[in-house]
């Protein structure tokens, strides 16, 4: 089981008031899934990701990945466990604008203490490996979205990680670009790559093979889907 979480519990003070944004979450991720998390705002669906990816701790509950208790990690546990095990892609990007594809890519590993001439070696392994090889040296500016979110992935991909955890991927782009990314998460999945995608659009939650769906903190449906197979246009 690469991803269990147990009562898990998430709360917030607003003033007096104490806000669920997770209630009592059980969960279980096996390795290789892809599963696409939907809910309104509020739901929830963005603090389990935030936990997923040790960017929060639970309140109360237990968490493990591949088996390690991170809901008793400290931070700096934390976030050795974030910056080798878990690949992060956001809904704009976030890649440094002054800075070339390949260096994007290749940030991760400077945090990991990578020495330079392997960082590069890997960055561009990450870059060809999402069909970008040959902008390696162009700066996102240069970049359409689609091929951003493609420096994005690579640069999720380049630690090797357990799992990547996509949020919003395709919220920046437009249709046709997003069969494109969602073509590129099938492939990564069925290499074997672990993703788990926070998506508000249903015709993008329809590539994974499982949706969960969150509401007022809780899991409300857990469902297994035949997921469509992304193809552009011939």
């Amino acid at each position: 089981m690469l991803i269990r979480t147990r009562k898990l519990v998430k709360l917030y003070r607003m003033g007096d008031t104490e806000v669920h944004a997770l209630d009592g979450v059980d969960l279980d991720i096996d390795k290789g899934e892809f599963v696409a998390v939907m809910g309104p705002s509020g739901s929830g669906k963005s603090t389990f990701m935030n936990i997923v990816g040790c960017l929060d701790l639970p309140t109360r509950g237990g968490y493990w990945l591949d088996g390690r208790a991170v809901s008793e990690m400290d931070g700096d546990q934390l976030a050795a466990v974030r910056n080798r095990h878990v690949g992060f892609v956001f809904q704009h990007f976030n890649l440094l604008a002054r800075t070339p594809a390949i260096e994007n890519v290749a940030l991760p590993l400077i945090y990991a203490g990578v020495p330079k001439p392997q960082r590069s070696e890997r960055a561009m392994a990450m870059l060809e490996r999402v069909g970008l090889g040959t902008r390696a040296h162009h700066h996102p500016s240069q970049l359409s979205g689609g091929q951003q979110q493609r420096v994005a992935i690579a640069r999720a991909l380049v630690t090797e990680p357990l799992i990547i955890l996509a949020d919003e991927p395709t919220g920046a782009l437009d249709s046709h670009t997003s069969i494109e990314i969602m073509t590129l998460f099938q492939e990564l999945n069925r290499n074997g790559m672990t993703v788990v995608l926070v998506t508000h659009e249903p015709d993008i939650a329809r590539f994974a093979r499982r949706i969960l769906r969150f509401l007022d903190g809780r899991v409300v449906a857990d469902e297994a889907n035949v997921p469509v197979e992304a193809a552009l246009p011939a």
